[in-house]
């Protein structure tokens, strides 16, 4: 299938591919406070897994560049992102008014490095979309993102920055259409408001819905004004399976490749849609998950793997460890190696987790309705729409030491990008906030 945009090399889906990995090892020093479910510290777990099993000698690894406030700033209000750097732990009394207007507190409470954290991992995501934009790899990989529920004025649902909407605008400096794909359990609420009324990203989502947060992204809300069609709701009830999960999965996904045709793909790859999560309600393995990441690699369009949910730590450090080897065309020993976390792991020590016998709420019924209603959406977009750039923005760029790709792969030898972007404030405080991205035709 000719799927157009900046393809790779066409071949098998176990051809190799070219991995941009970003890891800072101070991230699973940051702690949200006792007893709240996200805890960074998974984000160690993981690295240490593919440490044991080789996979890092595979991949390019990368220290992300923090973000500078005004990278934050390309989506984020400057009084909000400016509030974010100077909120402390001791401080945080002081600013009892904005606490309560930014809706820092509770979900989204003030911890130590708060900042510094939102830096990182916004860091990585942006270093990685420039990556991609500058052919230097084929999968760009950030576990610490995904963070999909921050506003462009507030906190939501654990997330303070929007690292995906940032990512989505960087890759819009070389690309005339991005997608994103979110296969969290929770709607991806954030990426789909900043993109609602443009053509330019679209917005695939599939997630439980009804009574649970953040309580959006029913079928009929599928964008406004010029972005009509290109915000796509797949909701789901509890217990959903991997076999109807990519009932649904591929042929929408498919009918998405073959009529929006984009340049670049973002997939956020929450894992609290496993079995078994601490927060979930459905009843995806490891492998029904990471499908979705092996299906989306075997369209060869440049591909950005991003983090999210995911809040029983065990189940979410096996479920990327082997989305990193999906990344890589590497089949990954079920069998996990001795490491300093492997009592995690135990009694039974292996990589996959087995499906509960909870109920699935989707019956064969709703899954097909579902699945025709949405086609039939996408049958109104017979073609992928052109986007006359007016002016292109400046391409980030990258320090010397870039240059040399093949030099040995090593995380302190990172290169650190200079993610050199307008400051352009969004259009209009309203609380739905939206993106409109640079150089589209006016």
């Amino acid at each position: 299938m000719d799927i157009g945009g900046n393809s790779l090399i066409s071949g098998s889906d176990a051809t190799k591919r070219r991995v941009c990995y970003f890891y800072d090892s101070e991230i699973g020093n940051y702690y949200y406070g006792q007893g709240h479910p996200m805890k960074p510290h998974r984000m160690r777990m993981t690295h240490a897994l593919l440490a044991q099993y080789g996979l890092l000698e595979q991949m390019h690894v990368l220290k992300p560049n923090p973000a500078r406030e005004k990278d934050l700033c390309r989506f984020h209000a400057d009084d909000y992102v400016a509030f974010l750097k100077r909120i402390t732990p001791h401080t945080q009394q002081e600013y009892m008014r904005q606490l309560k207007r930014f809706n820092v507190g509770e979900d989204c409470p003030v911890f130590d490095g708060l900042y510094s954290y939102c830096q990182t991992y916004a860091g990585g995501s942006i270093g990685g979309a420039v990556k991609l934009n500058h052919g230097h790899c084929d999968i760009a990989v950030n576990w610490a993102g995904g963070l999909h529920h921050a506003k462009k004025c507030e906190a939501s649902g654990f997330c303070y920055v929007n690292d995906i909407v940032l990512a989505i605008l960087e890759l819009l400096k070389n690309h005339e259409r991005v997608l994103y794909v979110d296969i969290d359990i929770h709607h991806g609420d954030g990426v789909e408001e900043a993109f609602y009324i443009t053509d330019r990203v679209m917005t695939v989502s599939f997630h439980k819905f009804g009574d649970y947060f953040p309580g959006t992204g029913d079928f009929r809300d599928i964008g406004y004004g010029k972005g009509k069609y290109y915000a796509i709701n797949v909701p789901l009830d509890d217990g959903i399976d991997d076999e109807s999960y990519q009932s649904l999965f591929k042929p929408i996904m498919s009918k998405v490749m073959e009529v929006y045709r984009p340049g670049a793909v973002v997939l956020q790859c929450g894992a609290d849609s496993l079995s078994g999560d601490r927060l979930g309600c459905f009843n995806l393995t490891v492998k029904g998950h990471s499908e979705c990441v092996k299906y989306m690699r075997s369209f060869n369009v440049p591909l950005l793997l991003l983090g999210g949910g995911g809040y029983t730590i065990r189940n979410v450090a096996r479920c990327w460890c082997y989305e990193t080897g999906v990344a890589l065309g590497v089949e990954v020993d079920d069998k996990i190696p001795a490491h300093e976390y492997i009592e995690y792991f135990g009694p039974d020590y292996s990589l996959h987790v087995s499906p509960s016998n909870m109920e699935n709420k989707n019956s064969r019924e709703m899954v097909d309705e579902l699945r025709a209603r949405i086609l039939n959406n996408l049958s109104k977009l017979e073609h992928a729409p052109s986007v006359e750039f007016q002016e292109r923005p400046p391409h980030t760029q990258l320090p010397e030491e870039d240059k040399g790709e093949e030099d040995a792969i090593d995380e302190r030898k990172h290169p650190d990008f200079d993610a050199d972007v307008d400051n352009k404030s969004s259009p209009g405080r309203v609380r739905m906030d939206i993106v409109e991205p640079e150089g589209r035709d006016k």
